[in-house]
């Protein structure tokens, strides 16, 4: 078994294939919109109605999901943007050099949750990792991570 993609729902679809694509690098592979009873059914929902569109990671097989859904609306709840909040809190992107992503992030007026900080410990047989969080535009966290060996 493998990971195929992960999804992220979001509230700006153009917003956020703006930060996802054109900040991040990531390009867009695919758009549609999702409606009728097919995925009513996947998600349990009546009336749906979702912009789609997947980006695909670099340098990975893994793809991203972005779904905006026009109906039925959902509901951002604040305590989804801490990494204390139980479920499915971040994803880590790999990047050679932590400045530089750090600057570019930045320059796009992101928000860190903390500048790039050394663990204390090598990670498993990676080395000596350097992380530091922030925040999509919806307030998803997201880890920046770095190794050296």
């Amino acid at each position: 078994m493998k990971l195929d993609h992960f999804n992220i729902v979001v509230s700006d679809m153009a917003r956020s294939v703006a930060f996802y694509r054109d900040v991040l690098g990531w390009p867009q592979t695919f758009e549609t919109w999702l409606e009728g009873e097919w995925i009513e059914r996947v998600a349990g929902l009546k009336n749906v109605r979702a912009h789609c569109v997947f980006l695909q990671i670099p340098n990975c097989d893994v793809r991203l999901e972005l779904l905006q859904y026009v109906q039925p609306d959902g509901a951002t709840i604040e305590a989804n943007a801490l990494p204390n909040t139980i479920g499915l809190r971040h994803f880590a992107l790999e990047t050679d050099d932590m400045n530089a992503l750090v600057e570019k992030l930045k320059a796009a007026n992101v928000e860190f949750v903390s500048p790039p900080i050394t663990v204390p410990f090598p990670v498993a047989d990676k080395g000596t990792k350097r992380l530091c969080y922030f925040h999509d535009p919806d307030g998803v966290l997201l880890e920046i991570a770095c190794y050296e060996k």
